[in-house]
């Protein structure tokens, strides 16, 4: 499916009133916080949802969170942290969790979100270093490795994007008008 193809079948709102309860991505913990909690972190500014809808049904094909973090300097391998101030630590953005409905999943949709979180992060005007992701098993680590993410130092599943890199990557995979 190209981008214009997606865009035109899909669109991503921030959450609302959307209807949660037929979501399922076959991941129990990540489907239960959809529909039961993330509308109470939402409302405590703990973070924030976006949803992929599908345009023709109204049905959430996707969701991603994105809230902030900070990232300790020791946990960053020694080629990122020679270019960083010396602060303890250094403010982020958390992509929290980020899941595709199993009825919509092989559509690309999990790039699409994943380009919207770091185009967002991009565009805020908040400063931030990195986009944090925490990987929940193998082969969502090679998911976002494919996106240009990096390791950290000593955590075997988080990752990272410095902000500098994802610019690039925006204005590389951006449109030409």
């Amino acid at each position: 499916m190209t981008p214009s193809e997606t865009h035109a079948r899909f669109r991503i709102d921030r959450l609302g009133n959307q209807d949660r309860t037929g979501f399922d991505c076959g991941v129990e913990p990540l489907n239960e916080y959809f529909r039961d909690h993330v509308t109470q972190d939402v409302r405590r500014r703990v973070s924030a949802c976006y949803v992929c809808v599908e345009n023709r049904t109204g049905r959430i094909a996707g969701y991603y969170t994105l809230a902030a973090t900070g990232v300790s300097l020791v946990d960053l391998p020694p080629a990122a942290r020679k270019r960083l101030p010396r602060y303890p630590t250094v403010p982020a953005v958390l992509i929290g969790r980020l899941a595709i409905d199993l009825r919509f999943r092989g559509r690309r949709l999990g790039g699409v979100l994943l380009f919207d979180a770091i185009s967002r992060t991009c565009t805020s005007g908040i400063g931030a270093y990195a986009v944090i992701v925490d990987a929940k098993d193998d082969q969502a680590v090679g998911f976002y490795e494919c996106f240009g993410f990096q390791r950290f130092q000593h955590l075997e599943r988080r990752l990272f994007l410095p902000i500098s890199n994802a610019l690039k990557r925006l204005v590389a995979d951006s449109p030409s008008p």
